[in-house]
């Protein structure tokens, strides 16, 4: 099965500090295995606030190497749904996670994130987390 990863683990395996050993061992298998998705607002996340053009740069030839998944209205109007029934429980979100909730449902992936608002959210929607 294929899989969506959030920026919080692109993040944690870029790091300058150095990165997650054991993000980076799951990451690379996965990318191994042919089995990365990943979107545009992703994307962007990760290349926004990169201050060194040559960083910049850098990080987009290698996100280059993974094609976006094209995003329709029905991802839009689904994440729209799954914001709403969140809501109604009281979880709150950003528009980004239950884009990529919204994604991942409709395209069958798998969610692979460290942000525990995931956790919250998988308890009234319908998505896998990586374990």
């Amino acid at each position: 099965m294929k899989v969506l990863v959030d920026t919080c683990i692109w993040s944690g395996v870029l790091r300058h500090r150095g990165p997650d050993a054991e993000l980076s061992r799951k990451l690379k298998e996965l990318i191994e295995e042919g089995r990365i998705s990943i979107i545009g607002p992703i994307r962007q996340e990760l290349l926004s606030g990169i201050s060194s053009t040559k960083q910049f740069y850098r990080l987009k030839k290698l996100l280059s190497s993974f094609e976006d998944i094209a995003l329709s209205t029905e991802h839009f109007e689904k994440a729209a749904e799954f914001c709403n029934v969140c809501r109604k429980k009281g979880i709150q979100g950003s528009t980004t996670d239950y884009l990529i909730c919204a994604v991942a449902y409709l395209e069958n992936l798998v969610i692979f994130t460290t942000d525990s608002d995931f956790e919250n959210y998988s308890r009234f929607l319908p998505i896998e987390l990586v374990k």
